[in-house]
């Protein structure tokens, strides 16, 4: 078990607080005990620039990088770059505004005297907090379910990925052993103490993609191959929603921000993550959607139609370490409300926390056994939940904040250099507004909820190993999907 002094900076970060300009200016208590820069304090505690941003880099691909050229495949060529590009774009937008709500919110606590030591503050909070408790409801609600499938994700993929390389025990058995190994992130007391695993995770992810890239041009095109996309509205706007949720992922902003030393600078740290993510996700998806065409309409896991090499079980084997980071990612701000709600949250106790930490791990180990449809999940949970959650919520909560002209002359942070004007911004806020609710709930909802709904009728419930190949016979090569095999 950490010292108390320990545990407590593990918490939050430990600093002052002054103002300067109407913003928030951070300083570190104590330089580190005395500028003494240990082996654990290097791993253990990151507040820097450096550090959120590899948190949100790492964060951002995850998975959804093994999707994507099934998405292209959903999608098309031309459509899946633009779409990624877009949704890039538009993904940056809200996670600047969500920054500039939480330094407005802190700052406005801050004129207050409040303290927010041995505290987190969450995106429900910074709702409550600028627009009142309705608000705070809604955030609540979508936040939470968008983390809490989020995490089932990521056990989902787990047990995916361990099957290409040990298909001795069924897909539904490796969900098990995995539900158990990422149990164990209840001891990582918040985003602060992700250090190494940031830079480790965004390294891994790195790896995967390049190795998908250059494996998918040495194998070349496979016979026959056929580039239909896009072929059908229903597949088309799957692919899309996908898209939308990966560069959705940023339900843990407001988290970040407040483990970093100065929070005031998250601005455009999110942008400059996704511009290296598009490094990652372009070249990957597709190369292998031109190697392999519609043959990934059967396989959204691109592990499953590439050959098996050394390099390929590495790629699985740092992927599987990725996704349990991620999983850690994913359900530390549901373990930070849990513990809200039974009043455990400022306990200084490691181990206590861990083990009030638990019951938040039992239900999503369980629905990850209910429904393990990795590519239609994705679909789903990007139309239902990470279209409010961090596109529609935070554009309107911004709209709300600033719609009287003296919360626009006092506010923290003013329109970016490259927002001529806050008329500016309430026209792309709207615009944001109505483009996700339209095509990213209302058709995105249609498409992911039909496909989803096929995989239960042909699949059903619980089902033991989706989508594995029978043993014995060869992959297919057939051109077009079957009717009865969709997606991983």
């Amino acid at each position: 078990m950490l010292p108390q002094k320990q545990a407590e900076e593990a918490i939050v970060t430990n600093f002052t607080e002054t103002e300067n300009d109407g913003g928030i200016v951070r300083e570190e208590e104590k330089e580190q005990d005395n500028s003494m820069f240990t082996l654990k304090s290097f791993l253990w505690h990151g507040g820097s620039v450096w550090d959120a941003w590899f948190s949100c880099a790492s964060n951002q691909v995850a998975q959804v990088l093994l999707t994507l050229p099934y998405s292209f495949s959903q999608l098309g060529m031309l459509s899946g770059i633009l779409l990624q590009v877009f949704y890039g774009i538009l993904g940056s937008w809200t996670a600047y505004l969500i920054s500039v709500l939480y330094v407005e919110y802190r700052t406005r606590k801050e004129k207050e005297n409040v303290s927010f030591k041995n505290h987190v503050i969450q995106w429900f909070e910074v709702l409550d907090g600028l627009l009142g408790p309705y608000w705070k409801a809604v955030g609540l609600a979508f936040n939470c379910t968008f983390l809490l499938f989020g995490s089932v994700i990521q056990l989902i993929a787990c047990a995916s990925n361990i099957y290409y390389i040990n298909d001795k025990l069924d897909k539904r058995t490796w969900t098990y052993i995995f539900g158990a190994c990422c149990a164990t992130t209840v001891f990582i007391p918040s985003f602060h103490n992700y250090r190494i695993w940031s830079f480790l995770g965004l390294g891994m992810t790195t790896y995967t993609a390049w190795y998908l890239t250059i494996a998918a041009l040495l194998h070349g095109q496979v016979e026959g191959v056929t580039h239909s996309g896009p072929a059908k509205l229903v597949l088309y706007f799957t692919g899309a929603t996908n898209i939308l949720y990966t560069f959705g992922g940023h339900a843990v902003t407001v988290e970040i921000m407040h483990a970093m030393w100065k929070p005031q600078k998250f601005k455009y740290i999110y942008l400059l993550a996704t511009l290296y993510v598009f490094t990652l996700t372009l070249p990957s998806a597709s190369a292998v959607y031109w190697a392999f065409g519609d043959q990934l309409l059967n396989h959204s896991n691109a592990f499953s139609l590439l050959p098996k090499t050394g390099f390929r079980d590495a790629a699985v084997i740092l992927m599987l370490i990725h996704q349990f980071i991620t999983f850690g990612f994913a359900c530390t701000p549901l373990y930070f409300v849990w513990e809200k709600v039974i009043g455990m949250h400022d306990t200084r106790s490691i181990c206590l926390r861990a083990l009030a930490r638990l019951p938040v791990v039992i239900p999503i180990w369980f629905l990850a056994i209910i429904f393990p449809f990795f590519g239609p999940i994705n679909s789903a949970v990007g139309a239902l939940l990470v279209s409010f959650t961090v596109y529609i919520i935070p554009a309107l909560a911004h709209m709300l904040t600033y719609r009287k002209a003296s919360a626009r002359q006092n506010a923290a942070e003013k329109p970016p250099f490259f927002m001529p004007s806050w008329t500016a911004m309430y026209v792309f806020n709207a615009f944001v507004v109505v483009w996700i609710f339209v095509v990213g709930f209302g058709f995105g909802g249609w498409a992911s909820m039909t496909n989803f709904v096929k995989q239960i009728d042909t699949f059903g419930l619980f089902a033991k190993c989706y989508q594995c190949q029978p043993s014995g016979l060869p992959p297919p090569k057939a051109a077009a999907p079957p009717p009865h095999a969709h997606h991983l």
